[in-house]
């Protein structure tokens, strides 16, 4: 059994997916959609422009997306379609590629959507009140406790728990920066701040949740053709409706990746694709399950590499 797994922010590179754009125009025609959705050249700015432009979360959001969808479009060019996976995931922003990929929600939809996000997130909390940071050498429980010891007064929580070796707090910054001292006294490798603008997938996000709300408000959402294991819940949904409760969940709730890519395997997922931007995921997966194959495909070598593989 195979699962589809999509890349979260910090997967974007200036340049990403234009080979897939030169040498299939399905992909092309992806990255055309997303920028006429968005009634902007986002694909320039992908290909062209600043790479500190690019990371900003309002862009990088539907660039990442834009990206895996064109993967995806590569690879039905080949003949792999949706349908040679049993389960699609993604972590964070990934779930909505996921969800596109899986053809819940169209990928016009899913740019806005991924705009909308973007802004939200970035506008809920004022720059410098919010911090995330990199837990590295303690699972999951003990960081949980970590962060609730280090709240205080205020928000700090256990937002990313990405493999048995990495959890990610997000709150308020002296919080978060207490969180660290803590974590080291607890016998941490590391416990470093990350280079981000806000503190996502925490409380303080609950500003971007209900603007997602009015957002998907608008969206037509289908049961998608492949099960969604969901980072909410690091179980499979298919029902829309649930579908659509669980994104606006997922602002202000953990990423449970490590959750998730344990149940597939209890599946019996026995290899996973990273479709789209970066490794980053393919490093966690190995981390939490080495039974598990996995493939990152990113590029048009990637695409045939992986066809050929499939076909062998």
């Amino acid at each position: 059994m195979r699962a589809f797994v999509f890349p979260g922010q910090g997967a974007q590179t200036i340049g990403m997916g234009r080979d897939l754009a030169e040498n299939y125009p399905e992909a092309k025609a992806v990255f055309d959609e997303v920028d006429e959705a968005l009634g902007e050249k986002l694909s320039t700015l992908i290909w062209e422009g600043e790479q500190d432009t690019l990371t900003l979360t309002q862009n990088a959001q539907p660039a990442l997306m834009a990206t895996s969808l064109a993967v995806m479009a590569a690879l039905k060019s080949e003949g792999v379609g949706i349908d040679a996976a049993s389960f699609v995931a993604g972590h964070s922003l990934g779930e909505y590629s996921a969800l596109a990929a899986a053809g819940s929600i169209s990928v016009a939809d899913t740019a806005r959507l991924l705009r909308t996000r973007g802004l939200a997130m970035q506008e809920a909390v004022p720059v410098g009140v919010g911090a995330m940071a990199a837990l590295l050498g303690l699972d999951f429980e003990a960081v949980k406790e970590v962060a609730a010891e280090a709240a205080g007064d205020e928000v700090c929580q256990a937002a990313n728990d990405n493999d048995p070796g990495q959890v990610v707090v997000s709150g308020h910054k002296d919080a978060v920066e207490r969180a660290v001292e803590l974590a080291k006294e607890r016998g941490a490798k590391r416990a470093v701040l990350l280079p981000v603008s806000a503190p996502f997938h925490c409380a303080l996000m609950e500003p971007a949740a209900r603007a997602m709300a009015e957002a998907l408000d608008d969206v037509d959402i289908e049961d998608p053709s492949v099960l969604l294991v969901a980072n909410v819940l690091a179980s499979s949904v298919s029902s829309s409706s649930t579908i659509r409760t669980l994104l606006v969940e997922q602002i202000t709730g953990s990423v449970r990746w490590r959750e998730s890519v344990e149940y597939m395997g209890a599946q019996g997922v026995t290899e996973m694709w990273e479709i789209g931007a970066g490794k980053a995921l393919s490093g966690m997966i190995r981390r939490i399950n080495r039974d598990i194959g996995t493939r990152a495909i990113g590029s048009a070598d990637d695409v045939k590499a992986a066809v050929e593989a499939l076909n062998a």
